[in-house]
């Protein structure tokens, strides 16, 4: 089977997009996978900060790993937003097929030689690396204003880190529960004009399916997907626990949940693919 990345490159000048979703348990990972199963299409299944702080990235690394390795289509395992070079290091060590240096909040030359550095260790394993140049604020933590990317930064990113995929900044906002996103394409077109790499969009929850379409005839092929699986889960969950007041079993309660959330990644896929 091919590596992920092979799926990556592809996909940003053939007018596709591969999902990555943040995940946080079994129960959601393994719904992902069917999902992507029935779609018969290749996702990335990711692990964030908040995930990171419940678990080890070892133990992340052999559940997603072995998940991904038993599935029919093509399953990467991504860890995602990491600053620490320590914890990247894990990763590459512990079965994850991509990583993610997060340095847009460093000057730009900074990002540029600390990515390089994960990109020396990442190439001895086969790991791919993504980096960020601009910054995508969050929704929830009250952030109202991007960092934009520059093209010429992106380039100068570029042509120095040596990454696989650049994330990109372009109205794209994380955890967006209200409203929506509006991207700007010109920027993004400029961007992609001048960087060869596939382009990755965060926060597509607030993105609208028009953009989405848009998205697709563009260099981007990588979009993270987090929110919309989030609030299927818990929204059922909540649910489920109402009506079943004398069921403690987590195996139970989960069932629902888990089947509404295999439902939305499903639509999601087969909207990306």
């Amino acid at each position: 089977m091919k590596h992920i990345n092979e799926y990556i490159r592809h996909a940003a000048f053939q007018k596709r997009i591969v999902p990555g979703f943040n995940v946080f348990g079994y129960e959601d990972s393994l719904a992902i996978v069917r999902a992507a199963e029935q779609a018969n299409a290749p996702i990335l299944l990711m692990v964030n900060r908040d995930a990171r702080r419940v678990m080890n990235i070892r133990h992340w690394g052999a559940l997603l790993s072995s998940i991904a390795n038993q599935a029919r289509v093509p399953v990467g395992v991504h860890l995602d937003h990491c600053t620490e070079l320590k914890s990247i290091q894990l990763a590459i060590e512990n079965g994850f097929s991509s990583v993610m240096y997060d340095g847009s909040k460093l000057p730009l030359n900074e990002n540029i030689a600390n990515t390089h550095q994960v990109v020396c260790l990442a190439r001895e394993k086969g790991v791919a690396v993504e980096g960020e140049v601009g910054a995508v604020p969050y929704d929830d933590l009250g952030e109202t204003s991007s960092e934009m990317t520059s093209p010429e930064e992106a380039w100068q990113f570029c042509q120095e880190s040596h990454a696989d995929w650049l994330a990109v900044s372009v109205g794209n906002i994380h955890r967006l529960h209200a409203g929506k996103a509006k991207l700007d394409f010109t920027r993004l077109e400029s961007i992609e004009s001048l960087c060869q790499i596939p382009l990755v969009i965060h926060g597509a929850s607030g993105i609208s399916s028009v953009d989405i379409k848009k998205i697709k005839e563009h260099q981007v092929a990588k979009v993270n997907i987090g929110t919309a699986l989030r609030r299927a889960f818990g929204e059922t969950l909540r649910q489920s626990v109402q009506e079943n007041p004398a069921v403690y079993d987590r195996l139970t309660l989960f069932e629902k949940p888990a089947q509404q959330l295999e439902k939305v990644a499903y639509e999601i896929i087969c909207q990306l693919k």
